[in-house]
């Protein structure tokens, strides 16, 4: 051969470079892997790019102006899916604002997570003092069911499961996971990274009672001549509407419904004793709980709201089993969750079930009709300034006409008479102060609300409790949510008539006379009214929720309408002492 062979020599073969992922994103499909498809929180350091990256990833994150506020959007949001609302906050003073809401969804039963960014373990075990330097597992488990920390990427899947979990099993509640900064950064190959991450398995799953439970509290109700049923929240949040209607209709027991436990049957039903309450609690012998404690809300079922010191048989439907005898005896303990129990209950009494005797239908019944006609007066008057009651009997016949409206309520005398004088007609359409009755819940709750179902929020605040958290209505037109905010405003907390016997400054519960509220909302673009009848008052309500855009209806209340505390006065110690001049 003459010429020279060709040797072609192979390229040498490029390796891929591996696919990688991070702590940030590892937390959001984590998330996303359970189907929470919302956040709710305060950007700031360390966690501004989560929330930057959870919204290019399409979950919805809503920033509010403060993180408890922000909290109790997600604790209601827990209430309303039966899914844990998300929190998100940066480390220290935004954890503990966000704290105080998760300590309320604990004691409340609603399942939410506080996710807060904080600073390097190494730096803060050591107390070198780093940027905002805290200690927040330790501040936050002794506040909520469960908190955990993950310090590496690997292990945010089962961190996320873990938290989950807590939150939803047995008695929901509030779960903190701590999220170091140091974490979002750290990469880790994204197929383990995917394999990592873990979807929770039935995260409640049913807790049945015994059947021997169920037969004793038959047995109890059967003996009973003035049975009585007491719904609580739990009973509400456990979705088991139709069981719980089918119950109270098939054994014909009256019923009480507790302030968000309304509307589980309209409360317009003919078993429905709520506006004869304390006839039915003082006269019952036999009282069913159903989602409800025995705590101060009920009198911790002794004393003056309650008959003779044990003429009351208590049976009580709790997942927790160290919720019964808590104040008094429970005589038919029934552990689990509520629509097994409630179900097993029915079934128990099959066909020849015996319903209470009929004068005990008719005595509530009477005197129901009698609570009814007494208050119709005050309902109707059209006076201005208007009182606490005639505006809500405005706001009750606008609630009639649109029960499928979420109502959002707080305050003193504005919360304490809304709960007796406007009827709900569905479930879970009343959203208020719940178990600690605290002040502030007003706006998270509104929006969380809007965002969740959708539907149209009415917030009535007093103006104190509006003030806790106004600042959010500017959130509510961000975000161009349908929230019509309606402050009763009496220019004070209770009352707007006290003075300083000094002379030198206002009283401690005055406010700025004749504030205008209203030219808060047309501030950040919503809509302002200022009304001071019965009739204005409706016809600006309608026209906001017709119209579907943030409004803010300021309804001037007289100033020497209310009273102390509202109907929790006897709460509010006075001083035995009487000062000599």
């Amino acid at each position: 051969m003459t010429a020279l062979a060709k040797i072609v020599h192979p390229a040498p073969e490029v390796e891929a470079e591996p696919e990688l992922t991070d702590g940030f994103h590892l937390v959001i499909d984590a998330l996303k892997l359970n189907g929470i498809e919302t956040i709710y929180g305060v950007p700031g350091i360390p966690i501004t790019d989560l929330g930057r990256m959870a919204q290019a990833e399409g979950m919805r994150v809503i920033s509010f102006r403060h993180e408890q506020h922000a909290g109790n959007a997600a604790a209601i949001a827990g209430f309303l899916t039966q899914k844990p609302g998300i929190c998100l906050t940066v480390s220290a003073p935004g954890f503990l604002n966000g704290l105080t809401a998760l300590a309320n969804a604990t004691t409340n039963c609603f399942p939410m997570i506080l996710i807060s960014g904080s600073s390097e373990r190494e730096i803060v075990d050591l107390q070198q003092g780093d940027y905002e330097e805290m200690d927040q597992l330790a501040i936050a488990k002794p506040l909520c069911k469960a908190a955990f920390r993950v310090l590496h990427a690997a292990d945010i899947g089962i961190g996320v499961a873990r938290a989950i979990r807590a939150a939803c099993s047995g008695r929901p509640g509030g779960v903190y996971l701590d999220l170091p900064a140091k974490l979002f950064a750290q990469v880790m190959d994204a197929e383990a990274g995917q394999k990592s991450l873990v979807k929770v398995i039935d995260p409640a799953p049913a807790q049945r009672p015994a059947p021997e439970a169920i037969a004793r509290a038959l047995e109890v109700l059967k003996s009973a001549k003035r049975p009585l049923i007491v719904l609580g929240k739990g009973a509400a949040y456990a979705q088991a509407d139709e069981a719980i209607r089918s119950l109270v209709e098939t054994s014909g027991i009256p019923y009480v419904p507790m302030s968000m436990a309304k509307g589980l049957l309209p409360d317009t039903h003919p078993l429905s004793a709520g506006a004869a309450r304390s006839t039915a609690l003082k006269d019952s012998d036999v009282v069913l709980l159903i989602g409800a404690r025995l705590n101060w809300l009920l009198s911790h079922g002794k004393g003056k709201s309650w008959g003779e010191p044990g003429s009351t048989k208590f049976i009580q439907i709790d997942i927790e089993p160290r919720e019964m005898d808590s104040n008094v005896e429970i005589v038919a303990p029934v552990v689990g969750d509520i629509a097994s129990c409630v179900q097993a209950l029915l079934d128990g009494m099959g066909q020849g079930w015996q319903q209470p005797p009929s004068d005990w239908i008719e005595t509530l019944k009477t005197k129901r009709e009698a609570n009814i006609a007494k208050m119709a007066p005050k309902l109707m008057s059209n006076a201005s300034p208007m009182t606490f009651h005639a505006a809500l009997g405005a706001l009750r016949t606008i609630v009639k006409e649109r029960p499928d409206a979420i109502l959002v309520n707080e305050g003193a005398n504005t919360l304490d008479l809304a709960r007796g004088i406007i009827d709900m007609y569905q479930p879970r359409k009343r959203l208020d102060v719940g178990t600690w009755g605290i002040m502030g819940i007003g706006m998270g709750f509104a929006v969380a609300a809007a965002v969740e179902t959708g539907k149209p929020v009415l917030c009535v605040e007093g103006d104190s409790a509006f003030g806790f958290s106004g600042m959010e209505v500017e959130t509510i037109c961000r975000y161009g949510l349908p929230v019509c905010i309606v402050v009763f405003n009496n220019n004070g907390i209770y009352r707007g008539t006290d003075t300083d016997p000094t002379g030198r400054d206002p009283a401690t519960t005055v406010f700025v006379q004749d504030s205008r509220y209203d030219k808060m909302m047309e501030a950040f673009g919503g809509v302002g009214y200022h009304v001071t009848t019965p009739d204005e008052l409706t016809r600006a309500v309608n026209e906001a929720m017709n119209s579907g855009r943030p409004a803010l209806v300021n309804a001037v209340i007289d100033p020497a309408a209310g009273s102390e505390s509202g109907n929790i006065g006897s709460l509010n110690p006075q001083s035995g002492i009487k000062k000599k001049k």
